[in-house]
């Protein structure tokens, strides 16, 4: 079997869940090295995870030829930078969601992975899981009847105002972090492509939101709805609630259902709950991301579908009264022909 091996670009809280543990659980795949801002930090990491090189620097790193592919876990003001200088060293890049800080710079990276023949994949790790197919299965079949409208929601208490996710010059915001989990899930289910209705968001300092609420509307009739925030009176919440002209559907938990998911559909011919076992999401996702290197497979999270999501992102942020994140010529509103 052929080994990929994958670098790490930043030594962040997320890469262990997201990446060392599960290159345990999937065959072919070696983590061969770390590069960090601080060193010392980047060598503390490696001995405690086993990771064999460390690198003075992504650059080094970048230009090591024993390094076929990159996890991007960096700041998602800087996934462009270091996603254009990786695949043009000839790595297949994993780059953390959301893919970019805006929509152009989306367009800008997928046009440079299909110059370069490379495999870029968004972590949207849910996706791989088979709760997210379930769910998909549910809303096509038919049993629910038409489908009316579908709200998801991602909230959870971030206290510290030291986080990234809060740093405008990061692109950081509610609906940058958690908001692009609520509305991918929204046009996954619903398979087409939102208008923005309206958007309001609540702000943790001038430009950065803490908590955002949008109505979208999609081209087949139905009606979405997301909120993510990252502190408001709504502490905690990960569901996703479809309604139909015959019943419901209720998910428990769409985003990490390892740990624990409970899936309801409620009908005319009666209710019934279900959970869907399986490995954890980042298992699958790692699997998926080796395979399209090895086997040339598609995955479900390409960059045309990054590019697609970042473009709700943008237009949320536009009808909060916020402009999308990034530099201001990449953020502008498109030009109407």
């Amino acid at each position: 079997m052929e080994i990929v091996r994958i670098g790490i670009l930043g030594a962040a809280n997320i890469v262990p869940l997201a990446l060392i543990k599960p290159a345990r659980q999937v065959a072919g795949v070696v983590v061969a090295g770390i590069a960090a801002r601080d060193v010392i930090r980047s060598q503390a990491f490696a001995k405690k995870h086993a990771i064999p090189q460390i690198f003075a620097s992504y650059d080094e790193l970048l230009a090591n030829p024993t390094i076929d592919a990159v996890y991007i876990p960096l700041p998602n003001g800087l996934h462009e930078h270091w996603t254009l200088k990786a695949l043009a060293a000839g790595k297949h890049v994993l780059c953390e969601k959301p893919f970019a800080s805006n929509t152009v710079e989306a367009e800008r990276m997928a046009e440079a992975a299909q110059q370069s023949g490379r495999v870029l994949m968004e972590a949207f790790h849910y996706r791989y899981h088979p709760l997210a197919a379930r769910m998909k299965e549910i809303v096509s079949s038919g049993e629910l009847g038409k489908i009316q409208r579908i709200e998801a929601s991602l909230c959870f208490p971030l206290f510290s105002r030291k986080d990234i996710r809060y740093n405008l010059s990061l692109a950081g915001g509610a609906t940058m972090d958690a908001g692009s989990y609520t509305i991918n899930v929204l046009r996954f289910l619903a398979g087409e492509e939102p208008e923005v209705v309206q958007a309001t968001a609540k702000l943790a300092s001038p430009g950065v939101d803490r908590r955002m609420d949008a109505d979208l509307h999609f081209p087949n009739g139905i009606t979405g709805h997301m909120t993510a925030s990252l502190l408001s009176s709504t502490l905690l919440r990960v569901s996703v609630r479809v309604t139909s002209e015959q019943g419901t559907m209720n998910v428990l938990n769409f985003i990490a259902p390892q740990f624990y998911n409970r899936l309801s559909v409620r009908t005319p011919k009666g209710h019934r709950t279900e959970h869907i076992a399986g490995d954890a999401t980042y298992t699958y996702q790692l699997r998926a991301f080796a395979q399209s290197i090895t086997q040339g497979t598609p995955v479900l999270t390409d960059p045309i579908e990054a590019i697609a999501n970042m473009r709700v992102i943008d237009a949320v942020y536009r009808k909060a009264g916020l402009q999308p994140r990034g530099r201001a010529e990449d953020s502008r509103e498109p030009a109407t022909s």
